[in-house]
């Protein structure tokens, strides 16, 4: 090799040992550095891709979003809000969990989390959703291709972990989150958000079987703020289309159907039938039926027993919502609402009815909270789920008129965390 060459070799070598670079393997983003991030949306991100889905996870609170579905497609698929403040100048916020506010993310412990507890005070949403996730790396094993983030909390100290998976061939996301010397009662659960459109009602709501839904018991929207909320407070109901609103001799709303409700913000809460299918996960599904897919979640009920929807419509008007912010929040909980940590541990309107609200977490006893997020196309004739089949490592959507659509989910992942 003549000396000139030998040169320019030592010199590319250098730069690979010396700089924080983003190898791509098998279509995953592999950090050796650790360090390699992308700015997506004004929050530094790490990616993690398959043959089907690319993925962002934000390094600020873990917020997972923007998600491409069906990416190896001319029409791919992405569901999850970004908040309208996304990529304007950097402003102060009224809370932390709103800077990087996208997607889904983990909440511990979940809620406004106002109120002190035992002299320490813990962020909107917890240091989970607001916190600096640090990377650990990315792995691959056959065809499931993972990211793992690690995260130490301070005001109750403790250890996450984060783990996303991919698999080729499935328009899925698997995602598990690892607790770890923790202890005391907490209400955890996870924060998907999606992005809705604006055609009133063209996003149709299912879910598995619940014992009862309940709306917010107090002001949940205040109007001294500018924000306005519809439904009568603390109203229980057996059906998500009759729900009563706030004004007599008014039709109750069918919070089936979304967008609805225009100028208005509310907070409801389902609790899930823990006599129907206890083998099955239970399951909410959102049908959007101009664009013709099905976004679905599956969960645990033994650990998340309750889901609560945040149904945004230009309902607030303070800063930085400004009359602008229209999204869909699907929640899955254990929890008393979004009122946090104070009033979950404490006996509520759901802990008297036999719902816990709160976790009892065990120093030297690792908890996994493992969730399933998903895509499936529909045909344009599909109008709303009436109920879900689980077969083999599969699951089929089936529509209020019969029709019926598939996808492959490793739903078993709910319970021994392995995708094989």
């Amino acid at each position: 090799m003549s000396t000139r060459r030998f040169q320019l070799a030592m010199k590319q070598l250098q730069q690979i040992i010396l700089q924080p670079v983003i190898l791509v393997w098998g279509m995953v983003a592999v950090c050796p550095a650790g360090d390699s991030l992308q700015m997506i949306h004004s929050q530094e991100s790490y990616i993690l891709q398959s043959t089907q889905v690319s993925l962002a996870v934000t390094r600020l609170g873990g917020h997972m979003a923007p998600v491409t579905f069906y990416r190896d497609t001319p029409s791919s698929i992405q569901p999850y809000y970004l908040s309208p403040w996304q990529d304007e100048p950097a402003v102060s916020m009224p809370a932390a969990v709103l800077v990087p506010l996208r997607g889904d993310f983990f909440c511990l412990p979940f809620g406004d989390n106002q109120e002190p507890v035992q002299g320490k005070q813990h962020p909107a949403h917890g240091e989970s959703a607001t916190s600096e996730w640090q990377f650990k790396e990315t792995s691959q094993q056959g065809t499931v291709r993972s990211i793992v983030l690690t995260l130490e909390t301070k005001v109750r100290p403790g250890h996450l972990q984060k783990t996303l998976s991919l698999v080729d061939g499935e328009n899925i996301v698997y995602s598990s989150d690892l607790i770890e010397g923790v202890s005391g009662r907490m209400p955890l659960g996870h924060h998907a958000t999606l992005a809705m459109p604006d055609k009133a009602g063209s996003v149709r709501l299912a879910t598995s079987p619940i014992r009862f839904g309940m709306t917010f018991p107090g002001i949940f929207s205040h109007p001294e703020a500018g924000e306005y909320q519809a439904l009568q407070p603390g109203r229980q109901w057996a059906s998500l289309q009759h729900v009563p609103m706030a004004w007599k001799e008014v039709p109750d709303a069918d919070l089936s159907r979304m967008p609805g409700r225009y100028g208005y913000a509310d907070l409801v809460q389902l609790v899930n039938d823990p006599a129907q299918n206890a083998d099955q996960p239970a399951w909410v599904t959102a049908t959007f039926t101009d664009q013709n897919f099905i976004w679905f979640a599956l969960k645990d009920p033994a650990l998340l027993n309750s889901t609560v929807l945040w149904m945004e419509n230009h309902g607030r008007h303070g800063h930085p919502w400004n009359g602008r912010n229209q999204c869909l929040g699907i929640e899955d909980v254990t929890s008393f609402f979004s009122a946090g940590l104070q009033t979950s541990i404490k006996e509520n309107l759901l802990t008297r009815q036999g719902v816990p609200t709160a976790i009892e977490l065990i120093q030297g006893k690792p908890l996994a909270i493992r969730y399933i997020q998903g895509v499936v196309r529909i045909p344009v004739t599909f109008d709303q789920v009436d109920h879900v089949e689980f077969g083999r490592q599969a699951v089929t959507f089936v529509s209020s008129q019969g029709e019926r659509v598939s996808t492959p989910v490793r739903y078993d992942f709910l319970k021994s965390g392995k995708l094989p």
